[in-house]
């Protein structure tokens, strides 16, 4: 910084030298430039006489005599010609400083400025083919190396493109282009002319669309990141969004809203993007990007970091001086990074010692001043963002000459009076030439002894003959003389007085590591260690505290370490020191820690942060990174982490620093070369600090690695090629004054571009894996670092086939073979486990057989965990590194089996994988509707349709059931939809009985164990109008009877058809005698009657509490929900024996083409529905209480049961002859409203065979009511019940169907039960029409599986249990049944 220096005092005297003006007019700047261009680096200093100008380039002084393009112009700036850069010569590029130079005066120099020449032109991303709809927004991405993007240029169409309002480059590059027009469609490239031959990107096509007048979703095609300025720049926060309709675009920072309108700085850009001209610091903050088009807002954010170049509050002054004397020169700075300060003299660093010390923070001291000390100090303030300097002038005055008159002899008897370890005290008498001495001064100096540089002491008032000299060091030998002055000026010095300090007293040093943390709200634990110097032992410690804000401070006796102070404050701080006694007395006092007790809502964090790396950046500074504890012992919001590090060499001092928020990574800086550090890191909370990680090594390099370019290539590749594998290996490049990130390795078939693997930079070789065998492959290898990827060095091998096992080592094509370096492997990981802890987060753990026993690492080792998935198949290994025995990989798949393995790395050696370990994440919610939902109508049966369906694309479990909904209106509330529940994985459902032309609107839901999905979108559906076909209500009534066809409802005066005699397509025939069919019924009474009293032989009377609460459960609860099925009727309960164990076998012999698509119409009564199976999810027990079943294979549903289907009772009978048929009267006698359960003998049917059927209808008011059959084919004799139809006379015709809702399903029982066949009587307590009945026999356990795949009908008898109840009400029951 340009400072002109002032005049000195004038009350010095006459002869006094003056301070001479210098200091540079001009200084030079950073400057950008490409190669072959011409630079000037200007520079000007004012001085009398004219200075001299040399300059420095990266400390180093130039020889401009000899050098042909480098040459110093008459103003002192440099100009340099035919600027040279290359990869590998980069002789201009560096920092430069000025040097200006008056002989007999001093040195000054400018601040230090940088030259960069840009590279050659390398796109990072180039731009693509994309479209965009007229009116809205395009973008394409163009990025180069930061230093050229200045010079990157668009066209269109290979014409040069004109930027304007709506069409505008990014600082980064990109094009951004709003309001698309049919204009701006065409081929686009970015261009870099950078001084040579302009680089051309790839061209990319854009195509404008026209507007399809549809919504489309809203999507960023360009987010905000963040972004760092310095104060006076200006800062664009690209933000750039499409969608239909067209997104307007607005910013908010830290939660207010920007008024881009009426601010002069803040501006809009194309697109939405914000321009902030002039940033200030009251600019830093989080911005949001918000896009909005009506329909829906989505939202983007990006930190805007303001930093400011140093900035001098307070500059070094003129100092007059005389030798001997202390001086400071005064320097105060500011600026963003923190600037650091570095002294300057007469153009020299100063080194500080004990004479020239830094002191607050940035003044310099200078003590005991000798003549040399003359010249020109210069304060240089530096930061990330820039540097500046700010100088003064030192002159050492001679000692005014004498004036005429007497001068005093030397002070008489000098003593040194008190001798301590630190501070002497010196006495004298007055000179004998002045025996009062009251008008005389006294000046005492000293020095070390052997050391020339003298200080000195004055007296504080006219007449002491007494001074205390301070800041002395022990057991050091000191020099002392003594001077008197009077009016006329300095007398004689007295003879020097050679002193020794006392050795200092071996009191106790400060206790190391004391800490402190709150325990709880009342109480704060203090600890600390034993001081590392004393003499003698340590006979008790003192502890100190004070609470915050107050200046009463405590104390107490402590005879441990350790000590809890109770009765405190609650969430207040607390300061805490200790002082260490010893025979001698107190110590030395340690620094005052500082902790606030806990609040009674939080706790500190109970566990460590996690997965704690280092990374060494340079010689003097190292990155650590760390993850949050585990969230259940965190107690509390995160409010930041304690980093504290330290020498690993010895016992030095911790260093700590806080990290505040959310940041999970640090740079620590100013760190010594080649140097070991520990790093530990703890959590904090609100209430204070939580346990700290392990001590965790790094050592910085001996030297400063140049990162300015990419790595050079690597000194060897060798390649080793097993079955299906290859081992990678490879040494460094030669030049390691380059830093070396990590490793890129290419490799494929024929091309080394197929799969890219990046390893760290401490790994010599690898294996890829997962190779075809007998195969081809290029293998490439890279270095990088941060700048990009260096050269590649090519290999080329071939796998061997599957057949080779031999040992041979190596196979290269066109390539020598040379040996691979083999350092002695480690030991791989071993006990590598998987623990599941969430549905994305598994812990992996393992053990180290090459640590100790307690398995503490205490070396540099690291550890890589990879993992990966199956599914797909082609997916790559993801992988970490840890420190530590456990890491948690996170971000993983619901439901997905992964397999992890690790690996440990030394220094250049490394393990092999370990075993691998799975763990299978746990199940989730889905998180996608079904999708592909279709509605079609069924051919012939315009009152049907057929729904389908596929899983969710994020299933996350196993697919447990659909829900189906559906409804007229659209928009009513869900709970007003009916509910089709879909058991299992069916991708397809049937639902009958639909209003013909009405529109109908489909949802759907998929089920896992974890819960319900998301519904899909409605889809609509109109059912067909009447057509020749729908002349009867019911649709099916042309169907097989004997497939569980719905009857027809015929009125009243319908007579039911006979067994033997109905035709195939259900029209009756002629009806019995009535007579005839009472004399039947009372046979078949009087049979059923006698064989129930024979099994009540057989069986007990005695029922337990289980079965009780079996029969509670099978009686159906009606719920509010709005079920098909539903009935307001009151009706009495369900005649049901044993019906949790009955099973109904298929009627017919004849093959079913396809028994999964069976026609079956169920009850929508809710009695008709058992509810027997909890196992539902409890949501749904919650909003749909009247289904609780499993569904069967084979299952049908219909709307009709909305209307109030009256209950039946099942119960069993025993066999009787197929052709039987039973015509009953009608009757309006009530049935007793009493439940029967029995235990069944086992009965033998002679027939060995047998059918059963089922025919029953009501008399009602709506003559569209008919009672349902159904016809189920079990998928296990114990799982399912159904009740068959009327057999036909001939085989009858199958009408398939899809599957849909169950008529009853099951649970399985643990004990085989044989299953019973039952026979459902119509509605109870109504007139009913006759009923034919034919009853089946059980089949037998041995037959079942026989039974489920031709249908045939056999018995044997069944093993009956010994359970029965309520016999008397059973034959009440029949009675009057066969009495009606």
């Amino acid at each position: 910084m340009s400072r002109k220096i002032n005049a000195g005092p004038n009350n010095i005297g006459a002869s006094i030298r003056t301070f001479t003006p210098f200091y540079f007019l001009v200084e030079p700047v950073d400057t950008l430039s490409v190669r072959g261009s011409s630079v000037i680096l200007n520079c000007s200093a004012y001085s009398e006489p004219s200075p001299k100008i040399e300059w420095k380039k990266d400390g180093t002084f130039l020889n401009l005599v000899s050098d042909d393009r480098r040459q110093l112009l008459p103003d002192g700036s440099l100009f340099i010609s035919n600027v040279v850069h290359s990869k590998h010569n980069k002789p201009d590029e560096g920092y430069y400083q000025c040097v200006a130079t008056v002989e007999s005066l001093g040195t000054i120099v400018s601040r230090t400025a940088k030259l960069t020449v840009a590279g050659l032109p390398r796109f990072a991303s180039q731009p693509e083919p994309s479209s965009a709809y007229a009116g809205n927004n395009a973008v394409l991405n163009c990025e180069v190396n930061a230093d050229l993007v200045s010079f990157v240029r668009w066209e269109q169409n290979r014409q040069p493109l004109l930027l304007d309002d709506r069409v505008i480059k990014l600082p980064s590059g990109t094009l951004v282009i709003s309001n698309v027009t049919e204009g701006d469609e065409g081929l686009y490239r970015c261009v870099v002319e950078s001084g040579g031959p302009p680089k051309y990107s790839d061209e990319a096509e854009l195509k404008v669309l026209p507007d399809p007048e549809i919504t489309s979703n809203l999507m960023f095609l360009k987010q905000p990141s963040s972004l760092v300025r310095v104060i006076g720049q200006s800062a664009v926060l690209p933000c750039v969004a499409s969608g239909l309709p067209t997104p307007t675009i607005r910013w908010m920072k830290n939660e207010e809203a920007l008024d881009t309108e009426s601010s002069e700085r803040l501006v809009l850009l194309a697109g939405g993007s914000l321009d902030i001209s002039d940033v200030t610091e009251d600019d830093a903050g989080t911005y949001f990007c918000i896009a909005d088009n009506g329909n829906e807002t989505i939202e983007a954010q990006a930190e805007l970091t303001v930093q400011a170049q140093p900035e001098f509050l307070k500059q070094p002054a003129n100092i007059y001086a005389h030798e001997s004397m202390d001086i400071v020169f005064e320097c105060e700075v500011t600026g963003k990074p923190t600037p650091t300060v570095k002294w300057v003299k007469n153009g020299d660093m100063v080194i500080p010692s004990d004479y020239f010390k830094i002191v607050k923070e940035h003044n310099l001291q200078v003590l005991g001043l000798v003549k040399s000390d003359e010249g020109f100090y210069q304060c240089i303030a530096e930061n990330d963002v820039g540097n500046t300097q700010a100088g003064a002038q030192l002159i050492i005055l001679e000692h005014a000459p004498a004036t005429t008159g007497p001068l005093p002899s030397a002070p008489r008897d000098v003593v040194a009076s008190l001798v301590s370890t630190r501070f002497i005290k010196l006495t004298w008498r007055t000179p004998a030439s002045d025996p009062h001495g009251d008008n005389l001064t006294y000046s005492v100096f000293y020095t070390k002894e052997g050391i020339a540089r003298e200080r000195v002491e004055n007296t504080s008032h006219p007449g002491d003959m007494q001074v205390t000299i301070q800041n002395l060091m022990p057991a050091t030998v000191y020099i002392f003389r003594v001077m008197a002055q009077n009016k006329h000026g300095s007398g004689e010095s007295s003879a020097p007085l050679r002193v020794e300090t006392q050795p200092e007293v071996q009191l106790p040093g400060p206790a190391p590591n004391i800490r402190a943390y709150a325990s709880s709200p009342t109480s704060i634990i203090v600890t600390w260690e034993t001081p590392l110097s004393g003499n003698g032992e340590i006979q008790n410690y003192k502890l100190y505290y004070m609470e915050k804000g107050t200046d009463k401070e405590q104390d107490v006796d402590v005879a441990s370490h350790s000590y809890t102070i109770n009765g405190l404050k609650k969430y207040t701080e607390y300061s805490f020191r200790v002082v260490a006694y010893n025979k001698h007395g107190p110590g030395v006092s340690t620094q005052d820690v500082a902790v606030r007790t806990l609040s009674d809502a939080c706790l500190v964090p109970s566990a460590a942060p996690q997965n704690l790396s280092v990374e060494v950046r340079n010689s003097k500074s190292i990155v650590i990174h760390w993850q949050p504890p585990p969230l259940a012992t965190q107690n509390g919001q995160i409010t930041g982490y304690k980093i504290r590090y330290r020498k690993a060499s010895r016992k030095s001092d911790v260093t700590e620093t806080l990290v505040t928020g959310t940041q999970l990574s640090q740079l620590i800086e100013g760190l010594d070369r080649g140097t070991e550090y520990n790093f530990r890191v703890a959590a904090l909370t609100v209430n204070g600090t939580g346990p700290a990680t392990d001590w965790l090594s790094a050592e910085t390099f001996e030297s400063d690695l140049d990162e300015t370019r990419v790595p050079e290539v690597p000194s060897s590749l060798h390649v080793r090629p097993l079955v299906t594998s290859i081992v990678v290996s490879w040494t460094p490049p030669e030049n390691q004054n380059i830093v070396v990130r990590g490793y890129a390795i290419g490799y494929g078939i024929g091309s080394p571009h197929a799969q890219t693997i990046k390893v760290d930079y401490k790994q010599r070789y690898y294996t890829i894996e997962n190779l075809d065998p007998s195969s081809h492959y290029v293998i490439t290898l890279k270095a990088f670092n941060n700048v990009g990827e260096g050269i590649p060095l090519y290999e080329s091998a071939v796998t061997r086939p599957h057949t080779d096992t031999s040992e041979v080592d190596l196979f290269v094509i066109n390539a020598p073979y040379t040996p691979v370096p083999d350092p002695t492997p480690m030991m791989p990981p071993v006990g590598v486990q998987a623990s599941i802890l969430s549905h994305d987060t598994i812990r992996i753990t393992w053990a180290d057989n090459s640590l100790p026993k307690h398995q503490k690492i205490t070396d540099s080792r690291y550890y890589t965990v990879r993992w990966k998935t199956n599914i797909p198949a082609n997916t790559k290994y993801k992988n970490a590194n840890a420190t530590t025995l456990n890491y948690l990989v996170t971000g993983l798949k619901p439901n997905t089996l992964y397999e992890f393995s690790v690996m440990v790395t030394k220094g250049r050696r490394s393990s092999t994988w370990s075993m691998t370990a799975h763990g299978t994440t746990f199940e989730l919610v889905p998180t996608s509707p079904p999708k592909d939902v279709t509605v079609v109508s069924k051919e012939g049966k315009p009152r049907t349709i057929i729904v389908n369906w596929q899983p969710p694309s994020e299933a996350n479990g196993k697919i447990t059931g659909y829900i189906i909904y559906y409804s007229t209106d659209v928009n009513a509330e869900i709970h007003d939809w009916v509910i089709e529940p879909v058991v299992g994985n069916r991708l397809t459902h049937q639902i009958q009985e639909l209003t013909l032309d009405t529109p109908y609107y489909f949802k759907i839901q998929a089920r896992n164990s974890k819960g319900m999905g998301p519904m899909s979108e409605a889809v609509q559906f109109r059912t067909p109008k009447a057509d020749s076909s729908d002349k009867m209500p019911n649709d099916q009534a042309s169907g097989s009877a004997g497939k569980g066809s719905r009857l027809p409802d015929l009125g009243s005066d319908y007579k039911p058809p006979m067994s033997g005699s109905n035709s195939p397509h259900g029209s009756p025939t002629s009806p019995l005698d009535s007579n005839m069919l009472l004399v039947i019924i009372v046979s078949v009474g009087v049979i059923t009657i006698v064989v129930v009293v024979i099994i009540a032989v057989f069986c007990t009377r005695r029922t337990t509490s289980h079965q009780k609460k079996k029969r509670a459960a099978c009686k159906s609860v009606n719920g509010s929900h709005k079920y098909k099925g539903n009935s307001k009727d009151v009706k009495p309960p369900d005649l049901w024996i044993h019906h949790e164990r009955l099973e109904l076998k298929p009627i017919d012999k004849s093959p079913d083409p396809n028994p999964i698509m069976t026609d079956t119409p169920i009850p929508r009564n809710s009695q008709d529905i058992t509810p027997v199976d909890n196992s539902m999810d409890s949501s749904i027990h919650q909003r749909r209480n009247s289904y609780r079943g499993h569904e069967s294979e084979d299952s049908m549903s219909t709307l009709a049961g909305r209307r109030g289907m009256r209950p039946k009772m099942m119960m069993p009978f025993d066999s009787q002859p197929p052709q039987q048929s039973v015509r009953n009267t009608p009757s309006t006698d009530t049935m007793p409203a009493s439940s029967s359960q029995t235990c069944c003998t086992d009965h033998q049917d002679p027939e060995g065979a047998t059918s059963s059927s089922y025919l029953a209808s009501s008399q009602e008011e709506d003559s569209g009511q008919s009672l349902p059959t159904a016809h189920v084919r079990p998928s296990h004799p114990l799982k399912s019940f159904a009740v068959p139809a009327i057999p036909p006379p001939g085989p009858p015709t199958y009408d398939p169907a899809l599957p849909s809702t169950p008529l009853l399903s099951q649970q399985a029982l643990n004990h085989h039960i044989h299953a019973v066949k039952t026979a459902s009587i119509g509605t109870l307590g109504r007139s009913r029409p006759p009923m034919p009945v034919v009853v089946p026999s059980a089949p037998e356990v041995q037959e079942t599986t026989r039974m489920l795949e031709d249908s045939e009908s056999s018995s044997e008898p069944d093993e009956l249990t010994k359970e029965m109840a309520h016999l008397e009400g059973l034959m009440k029951d029949l009675n009057a049944i066969t009495t009606a």
